[in-house]
């Protein structure tokens, strides 16, 4: 990381020159982001990584922003983590809502505040399109990811996760 240095800081001798960003993925990022899901897919019970499947997935939302938006942390050029919100509409709510599909930063950078940043820059995004709930699922094994949304205010419902696979590839 590049540092700036005395005399040329105003008041902290050491402060990051190109700190990392929250923007708006595009499709020129697409490779970057199946790696991310590539990976998270790996550990994740329900899901098998298949790179053909993530690429499409991704490349839907990207090419239709009605569908949602996808946001990655960038780092020295490089996206080290995204944030997937897919968008739609909540009869009990009354509203749009947001489905938060998939937060994953690389493997490489965990521990350094990115998935905060993403879910953070997330949270003002829907608050600010007037968003009524985010609403995700979490691996029931991974008590770690649901200790760090539960301290974003994220809460456990009574709903059941439920689901009818029609599409075996």
């Amino acid at each position: 990381m590049l540092f700036c240095q005395k005399p040329f800081c105003n008041k902290n001798p050491i402060v990051p020159m190109n700190p990392p960003r929250v923007e708006q993925a595009t499709l020129e990022d697409l490779p970057q982001l199946t790696d991310l899901l590539v990976d998270l897919f790996s550990h994740e019970s329900d899901f098998r990584p298949d790179r053909a499947k993530q690429m499409r997935g991704i490349r839907l939302v990207l090419e239709n922003p009605a569908r949602g938006r996808i946001f990655v942390v960038r780092s020295h050029g490089r996206i080290v983590g995204m944030i997937n919100l897919l968008f739609t509409i909540s009869t009990a709510e009354g509203g749009f809502v947001m489905l938060l599909e998939d937060l994953v930063i690389h493997k490489d950078h965990r521990g350094h505040g990115y998935g905060t940043q993403l879910l953070q820059h997330a949270i003002d995004y829907a608050k600010a399109k007037d968003f009524q709930r985010i609403t995700l699922l979490s691996d029931i094994d991974e008590v770690e990811s649901q200790k760090f949304f539960r301290s974003h205010g994220f809460v456990n419902s009574h709903m059941m996760p439920m689901r009818l696979v029609l599409a075996e590839a």
